[in-house]
């Protein structure tokens, strides 16, 4: 059964997916786990509340509405812009409904920026996948070389440009829960 996947893709917890339904929490829990079948009654109350097929449920779904594969040739331009003076970015899973992360691969611009810093409520994971980066806070300046990473809380200011001879790439993922940006 395909319950937990699905709850989790709305976005409920156990307690949310039981109000919406009138089934307890831990009878919830149970079919989550295979220690107990709903009946057909409870399987159409269940989809119902999940906005699902009741065959989702039941496995009779081939997920591909929740995988997607990204060809590094076809990924999605999420900038105008090809100039070296402006970052240019490229989306990862764009078709993905109710994703928990936001992927990027990001170019930075090469020249000095006199540009604001840029914040966003979700933590942040950088990873230099080619060249070097200046990761820029207000009050630090970090560089990163190929392979290395930074984490960092939501809310912090920050920008980015590559240094060196080579275009730096870096893969970027934040955390979807807060989507709001500045």
């Amino acid at each position: 059964m395909n319950l937990r996947v699905l709850r989790r893709e709305n976005g409920l917890t156990l307690e949310a997916l039981a109000g919406r339904t009138g089934l307890t929490k831990s009878y919830l829990s149970k079919v989550e786990r295979g220690q107990s079948t709903p009946s057909i009654s409870v399987a159409i109350k269940l989809a119902g509340a999940l906005n699902v097929e009741v065959g989702r449920l039941f496995g009779e779904h081939d997920h591909s509405d929740m995988i997607q594969v990204d060809r590094a040739s076809g990924r999605t331009q999420l900038s105008a812009t090809p100039s070296s003076a402006e970052s240019r970015y490229e989306g990862i899973a764009v078709g993905v409904a109710g994703k928990q992360m936001l992927p990027f691969v990001v170019y930075p611009p090469s020249a000095e920026t006199s540009g604001e810093f840029r914040e966003h409520g979700g933590d942040e994971l950088i990873i230099v996948h080619r060249g070097t980066v200046e990761l820029q806070f207000p009050d630090q300046r970090v560089t990163l070389n190929e392979g290395d990473s930074a984490y960092f809380k939501g809310g912090i200011p920050h920008r980015f440009r590559s240094i060196g001879d080579v275009q730096a790439s870096m893969f970027v993922v934040i955390n979807a829960d807060d989507r709001s940006t500045k």
